[in-house]
């Protein structure tokens, strides 16, 4: 079954804090990443830009505004796309994370042909 892994950043994103710290975050996530993308369940996913860059559009009116629907003080700072038999193992895997506030899961709806 594959799920998504929403990872939340508290606003200020992996980027805040000291240069060394920062690096040091980044180089614990990569390491996440390529070890969960060698054992093949980690299939896709991506960093996200802050929530201050996000366009919202409503498809019932067609009014476009900047910034996310939600004001929240955390926001989702990247996902990623994992493949798992259970979501037991996804919680194992989504415990590991070494950046962000929280991990949401939530299982993908795979519809035939698409």
């Amino acid at each position: 079954m594959k799920y998504m892994l929403m990872f939340t950043s508290d606003g200020d994103g992996m980027d805040s804090g000291p240069p060394e710290a920062v690096q040091a975050m980044y180089a614990k996530v990569g390491e996440w990443w390529s070890t969960h993308s060698a054992s093949g369940a980690l299939l896709d996913g991506h960093q996200l830009q802050p929530a201050s860059t996000a366009t919202t559009v409503d498809p019932r009116t067609g009014v476009v505004t900047d910034g996310p629907f939600l004001e929240s003080k955390e926001s989702i700072g990247g996902y990623g796309i994992v493949e798992a038999p259970d979501l037991d193992t996804v919680i194992a895997m989504a415990r590991t994370w070494p950046a962000s506030a929280h991990v949401e899961i939530r299982p993908i709806v795979e519809q035939p042909g698409m």
